[in-house]
């Protein structure tokens, strides 16, 4: 009896020491996931615009592509790598104000005569699609389950009118967009390879003068939450 006893202690002594083993020597799961040189994800992505646009609002949902061009390299925190990403929103939304307005084409100077047309709303919601062809993000490794980064970047937005809307007379903006922007975020590593994602990001929306008008949005403030494959 005695003798079993002993023998079921020793098992389960056994069985205790074998679960609480961990190679100090394995990778982390951040250090996994820097040995890959692809990574894809989705994203759903909003904000608000700042200073002068505050009752401006953005929604969007897209992809991201991103290749890591160099291996890890760097001293101390700043250790990390980079890599050149794309991203994609086939889905955007900007929410403005709707005010009227009214166009007015002169006929004559003397008599002076000029034709309007009946006031119509301008502003309200704005549906477009975005592309980021240039993506430059550094990739923090030191850690274990975070990998943090910093992005700069570079994009062009397409909308259904013209972005944003003014009410001058006679004076329009452009559908056409671009998109300069720089950001924060971090992967959270959820296992080998699966990381849910946070960014914070500035982005400016400018038309660089392609219509008569170029009020833009200065700066806007937008989130953004995502799920990311390390192939």
């Amino acid at each position: 009896m005695v003798t079993l006893l002993v023998g079921t202690v020793g098992v389960a002594c056994a069985q205790q020491n074998t679960a609480v083993i961990v190679d100090p020597h394995a990778p982390t799961l951040v250090e996994q996931a820097s040995k890959s040189t692809w990574e894809y994800g989705a994203l759903l992505q909003g904000g608000v615009g700042l200073e002068d646009r505050t009752n401006f609002s953005f929604l969007m949902a897209g992809v991201h592509l991103g290749r890591v061009l160099t291996s890890n390299f760097g001293p101390g925190l700043l250790h990390g790598n980079l890599e050149y990403a794309v991203e994609v929103f086939p889905f955007w939304q900007s929410y403005t104000p709707k005010f009227p307005r009214i166009n007015c084409v002169i006929l004559s100077v003397q008599p002076y005569l000029q034709e309007c047309t009946t006031p119509y709303t301008v502003g309200g919601t704005y549906t477009g699609a975005s592309i980021t062809p240039i993506m430059l993000r550094w990739n923090f490794t030191h850690g274990a389950r975070f990998m943090p980064w910093i992005q700069a970047a570079g994009g062009v937005l397409w909308t259904n009118h013209k972005y944003p809307a003014v009410g001058d007379l006679n004076a329009d903006t452009s559908v056409w967009n671009f998109t300069p922007q720089g950001g924060v975020g971090a992967h959270y590593f959820l296992k080998p390879k699966r990381s849910l994602d946070f960014s914070a990001n500035g982005v400016h929306i400018s038309s660089a003068s392609l219509g008569d008008k170029n009020p833009g949005v200065n700066v806007s403030l937008q989130l953004s939450v995502g799920y990311t494959w390390w192939k």
